[in-house]
């Protein structure tokens, strides 16, 4: 048992050297068209902070976008979050640990800190076990308690493979024509009851749906 344990740590010690190369270079291969790129311009010349909000499925890219911005991601505490924690540290992203399911009070609390604090954050609200394409809480309840915007990012490629996982997750083939759709920034007033908070988020998923729609149409 002791040996598996061992065999399992030198490889995801390899897979996270491999897997950091390799986006890196894929990325730089891809064809991006950014959409409504200023709504974010406009609020990091203002240097006001924001959330960032992309489905799970469409995470490689939005991490990618945004390297080295100092910005404060969300990760889960599974093995696979363990890669991706590297990878955004590498990133210069400040990673908090935890989802839902898994200390999940806690790191919204720090997201919310960090957001107050003048970090964008970056968030996939589906995630890490879904339902896909259902907005999750916590990047809603995140623009309203730190009073910062929310803005939503929708991801196509249009040359993909799709993996066999909970959210179909896609990875861009090289030289792929790819779309990354803003939102406007979203304020959630502070003083929303729960029923209307549910309703912002209801209209947030609606809103992110329809950019995803918009980012695969080629």
């Amino acid at each position: 048992m002791k040996l598996k344990k061992i065999k399992q740590t030198l490889l995801r010690f390899i897979g996270h050297f491999v897997l950091s190369s390799s986006v890196n270079v894929l990325c730089k291969t891809l064809r991006i068209t950014l959409i409504n790129e200023n709504a974010v311009s406009v609020l990091k010349k203002k240097r006001i902070p924001f959330i960032l909000a992309f489905w799970h499925s469409t995470m490689f890219l939005p991490w990618y976008l945004h390297r080295n911005e100092k910005f404060t991601a969300l990760t889960s505490k599974s093995k696979d979050g363990d890669l991706l924690a590297r990878l955004l540290t590498k990133w210069k992203y400040n990673v908090i640990r935890g989802s839902s399911s898994s200390g999940g009070d806690y790191a919204l609390n720090l997201l919310i800190e960090n957001a107050k604090s003048g970090s964008a954050v970056s968030i996939t609200p589906d995630g890490p076990r879904g339902p896909v394409f259902q907005m999750k809480a916590g990047a809603v309840i995140t623009a309203k308690k730190s009073g910062v915007p929310l803005v939503l990012l929708g991801i196509g490629y249009q040359k993909k493979k799709i993996l066999n996982s909970w959210d179909k997750f896609e990875i861009p083939k090289p030289f792929s024509n790819v779309k990354a759709v803003y939102s406007d920034p979203i304020y959630v007033s502070q003083d929303l009851s729960y029923e209307q908070t549910f309703e912002v988020i209801k209209n947030c998923e609606l809103k992110l749906n329809e950019l995803q729609h918009e980012a695969q149409i080629f």
